[in-house]
């Protein structure tokens, strides 16, 4: 209910997440609120935990300060991630959210990092915690707080498609295991002489650094380019399938440079003797829908296939039931069978599924391989390979 109130205050009716004013409207609010909430909660906490020495309080509320920090540098990131393409970057700057979800994640690591020293210091020269019912009472409603705050981020990154905002929201979430185990640690510290407060200043270290960790992996994944949905690509290639002339598809390739930035360029196939013109309007029609339905832009690359003869038709079904036992096989496409006066040769691509690939299998062991397994069964043909390996 809350977020909606603040998302028609911000928005005023204007629901288009993909674009780019609703996109940096929506990020400033989620930074702000963010911005807000973890100085309050950060003040409190160090307040607290000063009161009552207990030094699990206080690492708690430097991980919300620097949560404040990282709401600042996601702020900017969206800010820059939605300026305009420019001569340097073509493609624009949509990668930069990801590059300010990262300084977050560098951020947590290191605020968990100092804490696990301050925390063994702390076991080796214990100190009673004091027990105060309003301030363990305020750390129980912090945590309510955080937990709202983590579905705040995560609801709004699903809305503009944000993984600067998902990883804020995940923050949220380790936020709210930290602050709990620190509860747990006062009330424990009241019935043992253990330094229960410095055991769980370093489990809460450790929540934080790992949260980190996973942050990292979030954010670095689509910097260094990451493979696509499989749903999206099975999609993709289903609806192309749908339009005139088209009788296959193959090297259907997705690169994103961002939220609301993706590309994709395709092989089709179709009869070589539709009238250029004809295929061209098909294919213009496609990339046109396509990418409207899918938010990204379509790229077609028109593969014409010549007629077949009888041979080389039965040769390409007998070669694809074979290959296809194979499970590392996905498929085949552009068959040629040639003939010269000495041999015939015949040339296709060969897909193989990256995922299912040894270590020590490389493109042109794989070639060696299966062109000597397709000689033994043919040996009156020979067999040039291009292997595609796809993930």
């Amino acid at each position: 209910m809350v977020t909606n109130y603040l998302l028609n205050k911000i928005l005023k009716g204007h629901t288009d997440y993909n674009k780019k004013e609703t996109r940096t409207k929506v990020g400033t609010l989620a930074s702000i609120v963010g911005l807000i909430a973890n100085v309050l909660l950060s003040a409190i906490k160090i307040i607290i935990g000063i009161v009552i020495s207990s030094v699990s309080v206080i690492a708690d509320g430097m991980n919300n300060l620097s949560d404040a920090g990282s709401s600042i540098i996601t702020l900017i990131g969206f800010r820059l991630a939605n300026m305009p393409p420019d001569k340097e970057h073509p493609y624009g700057h949509g990668r930069i959210e990801y590059i300010s979800a990262l300084m977050v994640a560098f951020i947590v690591i290191l605020v968990g990092f100092q804490f696990i020293k301050t925390s063994y210091d702390r076991i080796i020269d214990p100190q009673p915690v004091i027990f105060d019912l309003i301030p363990f009472i305020v750390l129980i409603l912090s945590i309510f707080i955080k937990a709202w705050l983590a579905k705040f981020n995560y609801d709004l990154g699903l809305k503009i498609k944000s993984s600067g905002l998902r990883a804020t929201a995940t923050d949220a979430i380790g936020d709210v295991l930290a602050t709990s185990v620190v509860v747990i640690s006062i009330l424990a510290g009241r019935y043992t002489r253990i330094p229960i407060d410095g055991i769980m200043g370093i489990i809460v270290s450790l929540l934080i650094m790992y949260n980190g960790f996973n942050l990292v992996k979030d954010t670095i994944d689509p910097l260094i380019g990451e493979a696509p949905d499989e749903d999206l690509i099975r999609a993709i290639n289903m609806d192309i399938l749908t339009y005139d002339y088209i009788i296959g598809t193959h090297d259907l390739m997705v690169h994103t440079y961002g939220a609301g930035k993706t590309m994709a360029t395709v092989d089709v196939e179709f009869p070589a003797d539709i009238n250029n013109l004809t295929i061209h309007d098909v294919i213009d029609c496609m990339e046109k829908e396509i990418g409207e339905r899918y938010d990204l832009t379509l790229v077609v690359h028109m593969d014409p296939l010549g007629q077949e003869t009888d041979e080389a038709y039965e040769l390409r079904k007998s070669l694809k039931r074979l290959l296809k036992a194979d499970p590392i096989v996905k498929s085949i496409h552009d068959f040629q069978l040639l003939e010269n006066e000495e041999k015939k040769i015949t040339e296709f691509h060969l897909v193989i599924d990256g995922n299912k690939l040894c270590r020590n299998k490389t493109p042109e062991t794989l070639k060696d391989d299966f062109e000597t397994f397709i000689k033994e069964k043919y040996p009156e043909i020979s067999i040039d390979l291009i292997i595609d390996i796809e993930y």
